[in-house]
């Protein structure tokens, strides 16, 4: 399952599309990702030509089993990750955009502690923002 990071972007997309809509297009994975549509095309005509992806006369994108386990892979490394950095108080949008750069980088043995870390102590909350900057606050005072 060794494949480049923009496949993994493009399948984590079809996943996420799927969850909230039941389905995926191109057009929708562009508009998720930022990405034009020609370079979509070309993206989900290789994902298909390898077995990650089918597309039904409706031209609608479906993971095939091989596709649905990267995607299912980096959505859940994307998700545990940007937990815990808006536990640590990184705000929310800053914590999804450093989790989709570390979701491909992160080791297996490190997600594997991070997971079990999480897993004896609990899944980590964001912190209350307001106590939170009161605290940072309150250490710049002394």
């Amino acid at each position: 399952m060794n494949i480049h990071e923009s496949a993994e972007d493009y399948l984590e997309a079809i996943y996420m599309q799927s969850l909230e809509r039941g389905y995926a297009r191109s057009i929708d994975i562009a508009n998720a990702l930022g990405y034009s549509k020609p370079s979509v095309s070309v993206a989900m005509k290789q994902l298909e030509e390898n077995g990650y992806i089918r597309r039904d006369a409706d031209r609608l994108l479906y993971l095939e089993e091989k596709g649905l386990a990267i995607a299912k892979r980096i959505y859940e490394r994307h998700e545990t990750l940007a937990a815990v950095l808006m536990s640590l108080g990184v705000d929310r949008e800053t914590a999804y955009k450093d989790a989709c750069k570390i979701e491909h980088d992160i080791s297996d043995e490190s997600f594997s502690c991070i997971q079990a870390y999480i897993a004896a102590n609990g899944k980590p909350q964001a912190p209350d923002t307001a106590a939170h900057q009161k605290a940072h606050g309150a250490q710049k005072q002394k």
